[in-house]
């Protein structure tokens, strides 16, 4: 009875202070709660593809273009929304087959080697298919500029339409890659599928958090990162790497790299908390993993770890020299 009369003293203390009518501030109180807002999910793939690295023998660019429809027509039947692959999934051009005085020696490269025709009409092939498939597909592939500037390493961003919506141009270059190879890139690139915001990184890109920690800032719900892999051994630290920056910004990172590596470390896909969520086979062959990342409007530790990050700690700091403070301690 005591709640009931609290309750309908509320409900006049309102009437009085609006000039509502009892009824109508009745109803006020009767309004269901605002609705949560919905978690965001959505069906990604992530492939590891064969290690095709002269881009002078047409077969192999066929393949590469071939191998990379195969897996995409899998993505699809998986229910994917999205497909990730590896650097250079066209070619990853290796720098002594392109090196002008090369193979014994790494040099410029002589970029006239490549067969330009040949990779634009597998581009395209690709392309099509993944306005077919309604498919958003991204991957790794060289983009030509005009000589004499040497071209871009980039990742291709392709719309369930087929179309080209936007190019990751891979910014902290490896020392042979700058020195001989490749023009660096200047700027992060996002763009969104189905509400949830994708970031982009590539080559070796893992090994500077600075770059994770911009994407979310942009607030990037996952990071597609690409490697090729070609020398198993070097991929436990970047693997350990994805892990890492998944966990400490609060995001989903994929992880597309070329099928040798898989032995030690295969593509796969992190969620926030710093596990795998899904790994391709461990066999070194083509495959693709699917995985459903859910983003939580209510998670807390995005907005808190950016507040830390900021100038929350400086009004609770104390002025004055530390080693002096501990002596007197004791």
């Amino acid at each position: 009875m005591t709640q009931n009369r609290n309750f309908k003293r509320r409900v006049r203390a309102r009437a009085a202070k609006t000039g509502e009518s009892y009824s109508a501030a009745l109803r006020h109180f009767r309004q269901p709660p605002p609705a949560p807002l919905d978690a965001r999910t959505l069906r990604i793939a992530v492939a590891q593809t064969a290690l095709f690295t002269d881009p002078r023998d047409v077969s192999t660019l066929r393949a590469a273009g071939a191998e990379m429809r195969v897996l995409m027509r899998q993505a699809r039947d998986a229910g994917a929304r999205l497909l990730h692959f590896p650097e250079g999934a066209t070619c990853a051009p290796n720098k002594r087959i392109m090196s002008e005085i090369g193979p014994a020696e790494v040099g410029p490269s002589d970029w006239t080697r490549f067969e330009w025709a040949v990779l634009r009409e597998e581009l395209d092939a690709s392309i099509r298919l993944a306005g077919e498939l309604r498919l958003w597909t991204v991957f790794g592939s060289v983009h030509r500029l005009t000589s004499p500037n040497r071209p871009h390493n980039s990742l291709y961003v392709v719309s369930d339409r087929g179309e080209l919506v936007t190019r990751y141009d891979e910014r902290m270059l490896s020392n042979t890659k700058i020195s001989f190879m490749y023009t660096p890139g200047k700027s992060p690139v996002t763009f969104d599928v189905d509400g949830i915001r994708f970031g982009c990184a590539l080559g070796m890109e893992t090994h500077y958090p600075e770059l994770f920690t911009e994407y979310e800032r942009l607030d990037a719900d996952c990071v597609l990162f690409s490697t090729t892999g070609e020398t198993p051994s070097a991929a436990p630290p970047f693997a350990a790497e994805i892990l890492g920056h998944a966990a400490s910004n609060s995001f989903w990172v994929s992880y597309a790299a070329h099928a040798p590596q898989s032995v030690i470390a295969p593509s796969g896909i992190a969620a926030p908390g710093g596990q795998w969520a899904a790994l391709c086979p461990t066999d070194g062959s083509p495959a693709i993993a699917i995985a459903d990342i859910r983003i939580e409007p209510g998670n807390l530790a995005r907005p808190w770890r950016r507040k830390a990050r900021g100038d929350l700690y400086a009004p609770h700091q104390v002025d004055g020299d530390p080693r002096s403070e501990s002596r007197n301690s004791f």
